[in-house]
């Protein structure tokens, strides 16, 4: 299974996202262009002290992802989407997902670019909210969504008896940028 956030504008909730990836060993992917650098002092602490167990990858742009994504399984890529949108779509509740699904969240102000949305309607799931509320946090989405999916497809939960053990890792001063890798390098492109 696979977290993206396109175009994410807030840094906090992409921090919490990495979190998330630490407590389920999922990778998360950020799709370019970010609202906020990933030295950004709020997402490195929305993170803790987790960011040595993440995985994030950074794309340029939706045809990166698409192809970094594309051959990790086989089924298509667009058989895998779950593009999450406020409006239309299935329930969260109501959908069979597969361990090689891709969990896909849009900007916190605008969603999902619309092609996204158009090209992949059977796609779409929401989390049913009451009426007149516009949406939930982004973060709080992508983490009822990621647990709720990770155990309809089976996949195991993290293994926990309710202590804790710091990663071996945890006492540096790890940001977000030192762990990310860019369209498939270690360091981001240069100018």
């Amino acid at each position: 299974m696979e977290l993206v956030f396109v175009h994410p504008e807030i840094p906090h909730n992409s921090g919490c996202a990495g979190r998330l990836s630490a407590a389920t060993g999922v990778p998360l992917h950020l799709v370019e262009p970010l609202g906020f650098s990933l030295e950004d002092r709020y997402m490195k602490r929305a993170g803790l002290d987790y960011w040595p167990q993440v995985s994030l990858l950074v794309h340029r742009d939706w045809d990166a992802l698409a192809g970094h994504l594309g051959g990790q399984s086989i089924r298509p890529l667009a058989q895998r989407l779950r593009l999450f949108s406020a409006r239309g779509g299935k329930s969260l509740f109501d959908v069979a997902f597969e361990p090689d699904d891709v969990l896909v969240f849009g900007s916190e102000s605008k969603g999902l670019p619309k092609a996204l949305l158009a090209a992949h309607e059977e796609r779409r799931v929401y989390i049913p909210i009451r009426s007149g509320v516009r949406s939930l946090n982004l973060a709080n989405v992508a983490c009822l969504a990621l647990y709720t999916a990770m155990h309809r497809a089976g996949i195991p939960m993290p293994e926990n008896d309710g202590s804790y053990v710091a990663h071996v890792r945890a006492s540096e001063d790890i940001w977000p940028s030192d762990r990310a890798v860019f369209n498939g390098k270690e360091h981001p492109p240069g100018p």
